[in-house]
């Protein structure tokens, strides 16, 4: 049975990496008070990690009730985890489950379909949402404030999450992928190792924030580190010519497209 918890607003369904992630930035972003925010973790060793991290917060190994609810646990979970649930709506973090299925399992509440990634540890997310049938606009600014604490968020139709899965949602595997390349090409350049992982990781770090920050295209901003004839030239040409840009555009639809086959 579902116990109830009176001023609660939120109840995160699932204490993993990327719940406590949400839970963090809300509590950072004063988005609720720890008060009126609960956990719901089958774990007894997790919910006493949890319970240390976040004082005042509930945690409970059984359902507690809420204005709204986050589900994040395991795609295989996620029916159950709504059934049990007794909140006035919904927002999913599961990784390939549908709208269609949430509907069914939530029965008469509004749900919102999440794409988050994990850059959402770290309060540098990319997420996109959609909403179900139901669904008005504020629920969908109610997803986008939770999922907004930690990281940026846009809204899409449902049939586009797959790319979004293929885009932002693998994306971090493809940055961590260059990331060893730069530090592994490094270390063949003739420097240590750790001097190597420092200068990359900045590299992407700073690169990223530029192009974040000074409104230029990425072409723009690449042109403008590419002299004629210069050393980032010579490189680029050896990119091209492997077919860096291909492989990347590939690998992207070949998530998305395995996206779309987990969710058939």
């Amino acid at each position: 049975m579902s116990s109830s918890v009176t001023g609660m607003e939120l109840v995160i369904v699932g204490g993993g990496k990327m719940g406590a992630a949400l839970l963090g930035g809300l509590l950072a972003g004063r988005w609720a008070d720890a008060s009126e925010l609960a956990v719901v973790e089958p774990v007894a060793a997790r919910r006493e990690e949890l319970t240390k991290q976040f004082p005042g917060v509930t945690v409970s190994a059984d359902p507690v009730a809420a204005a709204g609810a986050v589900v994040a646990v395991k795609p295989a979970d996620v029916p159950a985890a709504c059934r049990s649930l007794q909140v006035g709506r919904l927002l999913s973090i599961a990784a390939g489950v549908t709208i269609a299925t949430l509907e069914e399992a939530a029965g008469t509440i509004p749900v919102v379909r999440a794409m988050p990634n994990t850059p959402a540890l770290v309060g540098a997310g990319a997420a996109a949402i959609a909403g179900g049938a139901t669904a008005t606009d504020d629920d969908l600014r109610w997803a986008e404030g939770i999922l907004g604490a930690v990281g940026e968020v846009v809204r899409v139709p449902e049939k586009l999450l797959d790319a979004v899965t293929g885009l932002s949602g693998s994306g971090p595997a493809y940055v961590f992928l260059v990331a060893e390349a730069l530090i592994d090409a490094g270390v063949l350049a003739g420097l240590p190792r750790d001097v190597s992982t420092t200068l990359a990781v900045q590299t992407l770090l700073g690169s990223a924030r530029l192009l974040a920050e000074s409104g230029d295209t990425p072409e723009t901003l690449r042109a403008a580190v590419t002299s004629p004839g210069g050393t980032t030239a010579a490189g680029l040409r050896e990119l091209e010519r492997a077919g860096v840009r291909s492989a990347i555009l590939e690998a992207v639809k070949a998530a998305a497209d395995r996206s779309r086959e987990l969710g058939s």
